[in-house]
């Protein structure tokens, strides 16, 4: 059995409200502060996926029990999304262990780019300059 797609846009507004155990207005407040802003269709009807849904869960937690206001939410929000983000660059970036050495460069728009011992760099990843020391004795 498949596990469902947790950021599938697939509630209407009430059916997320009603998950969250909230009442709509305060989902589109949410989206006008920009907490949780869900995708929209054609017609500029609002969908929810389940993430939207534990976003909001979690957004009524922080405010009512640990009495955070919706500003230091909003900020808790946007530095959990760029833990995450940093967290899956360090896993890209982290040697495995069928690769072996790892060199590591930047980009011309300065992301960390790897080149794998033996490959060449690929045409969009710029040229760059790459110092190597070799380990230290």
């Amino acid at each position: 059995m498949e596990q469902p797609d947790v950021d599938e846009p697939v509630f209407l507004i009430s059916a997320a409200a009603e998950l969250a155990g909230m009442h709509a207005q305060t989902l589109r407040q949410y989206d006008r502060l920009g907490l949780v802003v869900p995708r929209r269709r054609p017609g500029g009807g609002r969908r929810y996926s389940l993430r939207d849904v534990a976003t909001l869960r979690e957004i009524q937690r922080m405010s009512q029990e640990e009495g955070i206001n919706l500003a230091g939410i909003k900020r808790i929000l946007h530095l959990s999304r760029e833990v995450q983000s940093l967290e899956r660059e360090v896993e890209r970036l982290r040697p495995r262990a069928d690769t072996g050495s790892r060199i590591f460069t930047t980009g011309p728009t300065g992301n960390v780019v790897i080149v794998e011992r033996g490959r060449r760099a690929r045409r969009d990843e710029g040229r760059a300059v790459v110092l190597w020391t070799g380990p230290r004795d």
